[in-house]
């Protein structure tokens, strides 16, 4: 406005700040700007839905005839989801849009973190040196928890609402115990930070552990003796005033990576694969809902269905008979229940799956009346997804339909083998369960029947052997072989027998057999093991089944940063 040559005051430039009924107001103002060339500014449109119709006739009104220098500028807040987009149409394809994002990446991120302070800040406690190095720490830490959000399942199994009054309370409290301690009480400031002040948003003891972890290594004594690095070629500055911190992150902070954040750069590429699978299947979901083929003749979207079910109908097994299979053995040991309750679960799921196909072809045929559950049936297998009535039956997954029944057969046929004899499979796909704890837990409970332990003081002992499944003909004598796991944010050493960082571009390496036996609980080795998380799908977060402890040289807490976890299907 001041470049054009406008001097604004209370007559010609009308703010309004809609909701409480400020409709009124806001219209009368837009008349009177219109006929006099004044400016006016709505704040949060987004909050008077009904009226926005009214506004859109009330603007295409005043679009001619109206004085030259007339100017209208809008404001809401951005919607939570596709369905609370509100803003008509006509307004938007009329307007100048312009977008206020949040910084993205370490270095927007960490100067937004000490911008919350100023030279006045560093100045205020006795313990200058210690204060500043701690304080420096902490806006690293916060950009780093804030912005891993961006890796999906790897960087957090959930997403927490960290804000800067975590900092800043954070900073008040490290000057109250600076100023009150003569020593610095590193514990109990990453106690009070990781476990209160961020922790306090966190829901998952993984991320706990992560937030704890990322504590652990930027704030510790070595911090004070100039060799601590914030990240690979990042070193803690030492001390200096405010404008040159923020001149220290220009000159020295690596350009954005994964490294920044302790992850590996394959973190980057899984979740930009991710990011664009998620586009792609949203365009697909808007495609017109009767494509035809080209030349050739038209395939309708019921033909395509049709084949699909008479496919899914005729590749289905029958159910396992419970009553038949019960009958053939002997005594029910801990093995025996679970293969009974897994039958009974793939029971409930197949017969699910016959029924709505069997419902949905009457319906395509015209001899029952089409619901909305056999619309969503037909839509998802179209689209080839996993139909919604399914999934509620199933186990998490990620797979498109073609691939999923796929996996549904080869589950059923691993259950039939095992259930052919009852005798354990030489190596056994933990990932085939729909249950896996259930089947761990059968290993514990075998080993304390026969060695008379209490269950409660046992643990499991994860042995990787160095081969893989083809090489093994029996099960072992005490516990069970496993196959079929993957490693994600690191891979798997099997000639020395360690975690070790991953190779670029290999996403999720397959893991050899690991032998898992039931031992008490304080005769397992837990020396330079990492604490690795077991999870059934990418999602990571509430696929958790079991925590499988692994041989590593170099810290464990590089793992934590990185997100190592083991994953039973990709």
């Amino acid at each position: 406005g001041k470049k054009l040559g406008y001097t604004f005051n209370n007559r010609n430039f009308h703010n309004v700040s809609l909701g409480q009924g400020q409709e009124v107001v806001a219209e009368q103002a837009l008349d009177l700007a219109a006929k006099e060339g004044h400016w006016v500014i709505l704040q949060n449109i987004h909050l008077v839905a009904k009226w926005l119709s009214s506004l859109e006739k009330k603007l295409e009104q005043h679009s001619e005839g109206s004085h030259q220098d007339f100017r209208v500028f809008i404001s809401a807040e951005p919607a939570p989801s596709p369905d609370s987009h509100i803003i008509p149409q006509g307004i938007l394809e009329n307007s100048i849009k312009i977008t206020n994002e949040a910084p993205t990446g370490m270095h927007a991120n960490l100067h937004k973190a000490l911008d919350n302070f100023n030279q006045d800040t560093l100045e205020m406690c006795t313990r200058e040196n210690e204060f500043k190095s701690i304080l420096f720490a902490l806006c690293y830490f916060h950009a780093v928890v804030a912005e891993r959000r961006k890796f999906g399942p790897q960087g957090w199994n959930r997403s927490y609402p960290f804000n800067t009054g975590d900092l800043t309370i954070s900073v008040n409290v490290l000057y109250n115990y600076l100023e009150a301690s003569s020593k610095v009480p590193y514990d109990d400031l990453r106690y009070l930070f990781g476990e209160i002040m961020y922790g306090g948003h966190i829901t998952d003891d993984w991320d706990r552990r992560l937030c704890k972890t990322y504590l652990e290594e930027f704030i510790k004594p070595e911090m004070l003796e100039g060799e601590l690095l914030l990240a690979p070629g990042f070193p803690l500055p030492g001390n200096m005033d405010y404008n040159s911190y923020h001149q220290y992150i220009d000159d020295a902070l690596p350009p954005e990576s994964p490294y920044l954040y302790g992850l590996h750069p394959n973190a980057e590429i899984g979740f930009l694969t991710q990011t664009s699978e998620k586009l792609f299947r949203t365009v697909l979901e808007m495609q017109p809902r009767n494509t035809g083929m080209g030349e050739g003749g038209v395939v309708t979207r019921e033909e395509t269905v049709k084949a699909l079910l008479e496919e899914i109908l005729e590749k289905l097994m029958d159910e396992f008979n419970i009553s038949e299979l019960m009958a053939k053995v002997g005594e029910r040991t801990p093995y025996i229940v679970v293969a009974f309750q897994e039958c009974e679960r793939m029971n409930i799921l197949t017969s699910e799956i016959k029924r709505s196909l069997q419902e949905l072809d009457l319906g395509l045929k015209g001899e029952l009346t089409m619901r909305s559950d056999m619309e969503n049936l037909q839509n998802a297998l179209f689209l080839d997804m996993v139909p919604e009535s399914w999934i509620k039956r199933a186990y998490p997954s990620t797979a498109s339909l073609g691939t999923w029944f796929a996996d549904l057969l080869t589950r059923i046929k691993e259950l039939e083998a095992w259930t052919g004899d009852f005798s354990l499979p030489s190596t056994v796909w933990l990932a085939g369960f729909f249950n896996p704890q259930s089947f761990l837990t059968a290993i514990m409970q075998s080993a304390a029947r026969k060695n008379g332990w209490p269950l409660d003081k046992m643990t499991l002992q994860c042995d990787v052997t160095k081969k893989n499944r083809e090489d093994f003909a029996s099960p072992p004598r005490e516990g069970a072989y496993v196959h079929g796991l993957f490693m994600e944010s690191a891979r798997w050493d099997a000639q020395a027998g360690i975690i070790t960082d991953a190779r670029l571009k290999e996403l999720t390496p397959a893991m050899p057999v690991i032998f898992i036996k039931a031992v008490p609980a304080d005769k397992q080795d837990i020396r330079s093991m990492y604490p690795c998380p077991v999870y059934k799908t990418r999602q990571r977060g509430p696929t958790y089944v079991w925590t499988f402890n692994l041989k590593t040289r170099e810290n464990p807490s590089k793992w934590v940063l990185a997100g190592v976890a083991l994953l039973l299907q990709i």
